[in-house]
């Protein structure tokens, strides 16, 4: 294994001081608890955005919650690209509120417009719930795009971790006609192969904080069946093919057991002919991105994909003559 950032090493080193159990040892409720507890420790202060506010919409089972904002120095008119963001936690954490600091980053990075979507959670509604509640959010934010001051043609999906896992499934949905086109797909640490069948996962199995044993225990929480879990829907590096899928940027990180199948992801992607860029944080664990207020490089980190969200959604800036 490659050796962690200092930075990195500090954290874990506080981690095991404070004695905090993991979470395949508390009940859904208590891990959630613990997640979002977590946020003032590990996260910087949420930064200021033009607009922010909570939405509603209708879902496969009820209201969906939605949080949009609209990235600081934009217009109160200005029609934006759009930033579809699924926030990650195994689909059992995570909530609006967790990503709040992300999504503002992004949303005044990338200069767009970014919804963050309240999808269903294990082991409450188990797959295809978040699938579905993900793909009508994307359904309707394009329905929706003129009172929402969005331009449907400039809508990109993103996610961390398991909320990479439904914008991975989402691109396959828009490249097949079910949902309307995508024009990027932001993957950070995404899970794409719920099999747990990759060697990361036979390394990265103690010391930090999303261990093997912890990865095993939001699965079974979201796919009890096995069996579900080869469906391309919760495996998207299962699905037939991948071609035709919108162009990404996928993040990696070394200490992390999803670190091979998220490169296996991009390599595959690239092999059949999407075009993507891999950044591969060799020196970091996974959550990288919501540990900025310990974690010094999260803040270049962020400021890339932003960077990269914002290219592809507003095209490259034109040099000065």
């Amino acid at each position: 294994m490659p050796a962690l950032h200092p930075d990195a090493v500090q954290l874990l080193d506080l981690m095991r001081a404070a004695g905090r159990p993991p979470f395949e040892e508390l009940t859904p409720a208590e891990a959630r608890r613990a997640y979002l507890a977590s946020r003032d420790i590990l996260q910087p202060p949420p930064p200021p955005v033009a607009e922010v506010r909570d939405l509603a919409m209708p879902g496969p089972a009820g209201e969906i919650r939605l949080r949009l904002y609209r990235g600081a120095g934009t217009a109160a008119g200005e029609v934006l690209p759009c930033l579809l963001f699924l926030h990650g936690g195994g689909w059992v954490i995570g909530d609006l509120d967790s990503h709040d600091g992300v999504c503002r980053r992004l949303a005044n990075d990338a200069a767009c417009c970014v919804v963050a979507v309240d999808y269903r959670r294990a082991p409450e509604h188990r797959f295809p719930a978040g699938v579905e509640d993900a793909a009508a959010s994307l359904a309707w934010t394009a329905a929706h795009a003129a009172e929402l001051r969005i331009d449907p043609a400039r809508i990109a999906v993103g996610g961390d971790s398991s909320g990479g896992n439904l914008a991975a499934v989402l691109g396959l949905m828009s490249r097949d006609g079910t949902l309307p086109r995508t024009v990027f797909q932001l993957l950070i640490y995404p899970a794409v192969d719920l099999t747990m069948t990759s060697e990361s996962y036979e390394r990265v199995t103690a010391g930090v904080p999303l261990t093997a044993r912890t990865m095993r225990y939001f699965i079974e929480l979201y796919t009890p069946d096995p069996q579900q879990r080869t469906d391309w829907r919760a495996s998207p590096l299962r699905a037939a093919s991948v071609a035709g899928a919108p162009p990404a940027l996928v993040v990696t990180a070394a200490h992390d057991p999803l670190c091979d199948e998220g490169r296996a992801y991009a390599y595959r992607l690239e092999r059949e002919g999407v075009r993507v860029t891999a950044l591969h944080l060799g020196e970091h664990t996974h959550g990288v991105f919501t540990m900025g207020k310990v974690i010094g490089p999260t803040e270049l980190y962020t400021q890339f994909v932003g960077s990269a969200v914002r290219e592809a959604l507003h095209g490259r800036p034109k040099q000065a003559a």
